[in-house]
């Protein structure tokens, strides 16, 4: 399995969204300050082509357990400070109980370049809590979704 971590940047089909969103959870109360200095339409913006959108944990829905999956970030580009990114398949569960079409469009990427497998995102599927927006009849459409990517690409989970 391919994993980007390792390399300089994602694969190129991953790469098309300008937004890249930042749950700064020591700092909750500089949302606002991350958007207004490198949110959409700001200098940062304009500079590098992409924006950085502040939002709060409770934006996702993730699977038990993701933080002790997070995976550090830390070296130069950092100046040392600590970033912790959400492990790929806690990521995918979520995007799939958002299930918007450019959520389903990156899901589907992760799979289709062997990012995720999807016998661990289907594990990650049953770890998801409780949640006013994950019913149950959602749970079976992200399912059943699943198994028709695996099935469209002729793959076993």
């Amino acid at each position: 399995m391919n994993n980007w971590s390792t390399h300089s940047c994602a694969p190129a089909s991953l790469r098309h969204s300008a937004e890249a969103d930042i749950a700064p959870v020591n700092a909750v109360d500089k949302l606002t300050v991350i958007d207004a200095n490198l949110g959409e339409l700001s200098r940062f913006h304009e500079a590098h082509g992409f924006y950085v959108h502040g939002v709060g944990l409770e934006a996702a829905v993730l699977p038990i357990g993701w933080q002790d999956r997070a995976i550090r970030v830390q070296n130069d580009n950092t100046n040392g400070n600590i970033g912790w990114c959400v492990e790929v398949h806690d990521l995918a569960a979520s995007k799939l109980v958002a299930f918007r079409p450019k959520d389903l469009d990156f899901v589907r990427t992760l799979i289709v370049e062997q990012l995720v497998t999807p016998r661990k995102l289907m594990l990650r599927m049953s770890q998801l809590p409780a949640h006013e927006r994950l019913p149950n009849q959602l749970h079976t459409r992200m399912r059943e979704w699943v198994g028709g990517i695996v099935r469209d690409l002729g793959r076993g989970t």
